[in-house]
């Protein structure tokens, strides 16, 4: 077997694949990927394909829509043919992309590095997604593999029709490895007008079915905002309720990322939510700017309510944290303080680009108080890592874009 490398992060292979049929030839290749730093196998996601063919599944592996997630190696059997691939690991690392051609009876392994470009915890930032829809059992891996520290697992909805979910009080939250964390207990509600995901709860809930307002919804937001944690999370900015919801204080954080915005695809906007004007909103991109809009028309009534990521993986095509979240904590990471750093707004939400921003080292939810009749000058520090090119930066002032800055610009400046 031949395996040799283009530009980084470009990989080439040559081995063989394997099916059933005895009358195919069919080969063996064990892949190893390993941290280039630690020199550790490191659990990661790969995106395998026969050219102009289906995705590649291996049994007993986790996979979804085109792609497996493994635990540091994994034998092919494959059969002869042309390949391509990706491997990634979340958004700290950089991918390897690359094809192989399939030669026959071919018993071979390759080891894989992955290089870590940015490390956000080192600095206090923790990656996050509340809509997983997922099996309990391959969460473990499935955040392993995307590098993700704190997921809420969906344990039910009423999206069928009316449901009684019960909580599960003994053991909601699971922390397993090394600072991860994920929780059973979320809960979705749909109703005309808007859906909600319910987090941390741990009392039982009757929803009415998707279509009734009765009892009224806010009978269940009440349950949820008793709870020591309890979180009301609405799913989409968009909602035609999001006014009334805002207006009675039941709404602790709007998913302005959500299963929509795909890895490979932009998925088109819900009926039942209100329209985007396709004028003003365009397009894809307006399909990302549309929710932005509403949440800054919120930003300027003075709500300080945080935005929010979710990648809708299990019925979106996405990987688990696809969209995500990284909140800053203080310390020792545990869920509870992942939790209340959400809400005093220290998060920021990507599916790319990589964000650290402070005022005079104050990370953002801080409020900073000001004398009346004084003005104060503040200077921004900006720290961007992607792996992804980035054409220039925008910054936002009362929901408008103020200034618009080449990225080529902001670094022969020394980002001044």
């Amino acid at each position: 077997m031949r395996f040799s490398s283009l530009s980084t992060p470009v990989l080439v292979l040559v081995c063989l694949l394997a099916l059933a049929w005895p009358d195919v030839a069919v080969g063996r290749l064990v892949l190893s990927v390993i941290d280039a730093k630690t020199r550790q196998p490191i659990a990661c996601r790969i995106h395998l394909r026969e050219v102009n063919k289906r995705p590649h599944k291996v049994p007993g592996l986790p996979f979804w829509h085109d792609h497996f997630v493994f635990d540091g190696e994994v034998t092919l059997k494959l059969r002869t043919g042309s390949y391509v691939f990706v491997i990634e690991r979340g958004l700290e690392y950089l991918h390897q992309t690359g094809h192989f051609q399939i030669e026959p009876f071919a018993d071979d392994s390759k080891v894989v590095e992955l290089t870590r470009f940015c490390d956000m915890s080192e600095h206090g930032w923790w990656s996050g997604d509340l809509d997983v829809r997922r099996r309990v059992r391959d969460i473990e891996l499935l955040m392993e593999a995307d590098d993700l520290h704190v997921a809420v697992v969906e344990g039910g909805s009423n999206r069928k029709g009316p449901a009684r979910l019960e909580s599960n009080a003994a053991n909601p939250i699971v922390a397993f490895g090394k600072n991860r964390f994920y929780a059973t207990n979320g809960a979705v509600h749909v109703w005309p007008g808007a859906t909600a995901a319910y987090l941390n709860n741990a009392e039982p809930l009757s929803l009415a079915g998707p279509t009734d307002l009765t009892p009224s919804p806010l009978a269940s937001l009440d349950v949820i905002g008793r709870q020591p944690i309890g979180w009301v999370d609405l799913t989409r900015a968009a909602w035609w309720d999001l006014p009334m919801l805002v207006a009675h204080g039941r709404v602790d954080s709007i998913r302005i990322a959500n299963e929509q915005l795909c890895r490979d695809e932009v998925q088109r906007d819900p009926p039942d939510a209100r329209p985007r004007d396709e004028k003003l909103f365009p397009g894809p991109r307006g399909t990302a700017e549309w929710p932005q809009e509403i949440y800054f028309r919120l930003l300027d009534c003075g709500l300080r309510i945080p935005p929010s990521a979710g990648s809708g993986s299990g019925a979106s095509p996405n990987p688990v944290g696809y969209n995500r979240m990284y909140v800053h904590v203080e310390g020792p990471l545990t869920y509870e303080k992942w939790f209340e750093a959400f809400r005093a707004g220290r998060v920021t939400i990507t599916n790319g680009p990589l964000l650290r921003t402070d005022v005079y080292g104050e990370v953002p939810g801080h409020v900073f108080q000001v004398p009346e009749g004084e003005k104060v000058q503040f200077e921004i520090g900006l720290t961007l890592s992607t792996r992804e090119p980035i054409s220039y930066l925008e910054i936002i002032k009362d929901g408008r874009v103020y200034q618009t800055v080449p990225l080529a610009e902001y670094v022969a400046k020394e980002g001044r």
